[in-house]
């Protein structure tokens, strides 16, 4: 048996040493995706000088933004196809493979040409990468949640998921960092020619590494025992939408508070403060980082109390927070200084990680481990296609067609209530997993 191999019979002492490595394994997938969407969000002013050249500056933007939405209405086909195969194959395999192909895909978008270039081609091209992204990246989230959730002792489950987010997080902080260097070093015109390459040409080393690491692990405990268990052909898609159809409308209905608040609070806040409250565009992203900060660090411990005060009772509380205090947070927003702005998105940021550090626990105990990749899959990305992906374009389109700068906060309210709602429609919570799998 190889050092890696966790077993009934493995010791102990040797478990705290598996453990890391399923957590360093989970977190690096999810902290290329996001990474990725970082940088893009956070340039989006920059790309969109580059791809959509001959638009108006907001029409620009809007390209740009939609761009990023469309790819994310292939993410509930991938997250079909990665749910699938990982409760058919493996959670290892699938997660493995997904990160060689995203982070490929995140590398060429380093090399593509601009609208100067080769004209009309160039965006198109750059939309046939995002679709890529879109549909790899849909089995990370939910393969790394089910991963870590299998592997954690039962009554620590919340706080080992709770990586999940934190690395979606720590990859916004580092685009956050670098992007906010960039814009510091080099003038408009090198960001335009060059500079605004240079984050993607990371993902190639990251997402190398992160095969390396997953490779080296046997896959879950749970999905070992259940291929032992089970003799007869397993049909993971089938049984989720033909078992489970509650479970998948419930996480689709929790998890859409997640989509919108975190690419609303963290990926397009910087050009919500730069474009619509005209704070400068450094400070805009050093006061996202902070946010960032803030949020990773109060994560783990909402994950930890998840796992104490149970995952139905932290959840319905982050919708109702969200519903009450989003539009007054936001009416704040706009009369506060830099250090105002700054304590608010640091609480914006607490306030998600309520939701966000339960999330991924939640979703797991939704459904049995023979289909709880297909299920996990499905409905956080179909409420990621919905509500996340469009979140930038969605709170820009509002912003412009009101004329309110608060419009996103409104957006933000409306997750927070159907989030809520939805934790009454389970029926008193998520399912505990059980042992009949």
């Amino acid at each position: 048996m190889s050092e890696t191999t966790l077993t009934g019979r493995e010791s102990e002492e040797s478990r705290p040493a598996t453990m890391r490595r399923v957590v360093a394994a989970s977190f690096i997938g999810n902290f290329v995706e996001w990474f990725d969407y970082a940088v893009y969000g956070y340039l989006a002013a920059t790309i969109a000088l580059v791809f959509f050249p001959e638009s108006s500056p907001t029409a620009g933007l809007l390209a740009t933004f939609g761009v990023f939405a469309i790819s994310f209405i292939i993410r509930p086909v991938g997250g079909v196809f990665w749910g699938h195969f990982g409760d058919k194959v493996g959670r290892r395999t699938a997660l493995s493979l997904s990160i060689l192909i995203m982070s490929a895909s995140t590398f060429v978008i380093a090399l593509l040409p601009g609208y100067e270039q080769i004209g009309l081609a160039a965006p198109a091209l750059l939309l046939v990468v995002r679709l890529v992204q879109g549909f790899s990246a849909a089995g990370e989230y939910a393969g790394a949640a089910s991963f870590l959730f299998e592997y954690a002792p039962k009554n620590r489950r919340g706080i080992h998921t709770s990586v999940v987010p934190a690395s979606t997080a720590t990859g916004l902080l580092l685009g956050s960092v670098m992007v906010t260097a960039l814009t510091a070093m080099l003038s408009d015109a090198q960001m335009t020619s060059w500079g605004w390459r240079l984050p993607f040409l990371l993902a190639a080393p990251l997402g190398l590494i992160g095969r390396y690491i997953r490779a080296k692990l046997e896959d879950t405990p749970e999905f070992r025992a259940l291929e032992q268990e089970e003799t007869e052909a397993r049909t993971p898609l089938k049984e989720t939408f033909l078992h489970n159809k509650r479970a998948v409308i419930v996480g689709l209905g929790v998890a859409c508070l997640n989509a919108v608040g975190f690419y609303t609070l963290l990926t397009y806040m910087p050009t919500y403060l730069s474009s619509e409250l005209h704070l400068d565009e450094t400070a805009s992203f050093l006061s996202t980082t902070v946010a960032l900060c803030g949020y990773i660090g109060s994560v783990f411990l909402m994950g930890r109390l998840s796992d104490r005060f149970g995952r139905p009772a932290m959840l319905a509380a982050a919708g109702i927070v969200f519903a009450l205090l989003s539009v007054p947070l936001f009416l704040l927003l706009g009369t506060a200084g830099l250090v105002g702005i700054t304590l608010l998105q640091f609480g914006l940021g607490v306030m998600l990680t309520m939701n966000d550090g339960t999330l991924p626990s939640y979703l797991a105990e939704l459904f049995p481990t023979r289909v709880r990749y297909s299920g996990f899959a499905f409905s956080f990305n179909l409420a990621n296609a919905l509500f996340g992906g469009t979140a930038p374009f969605v709170a820009t389109f509002l912003i412009h067609s009101s004329g309110s700068t608060i419009a996103p906060a409104w957006y933000l309210a409306a997750a927070g209530l159907v989030a809520a709602l939805s934790i009454g429609l389970a029926r008193g919570g998520a399912r505990q997993s059980r042992p009949d799998r």
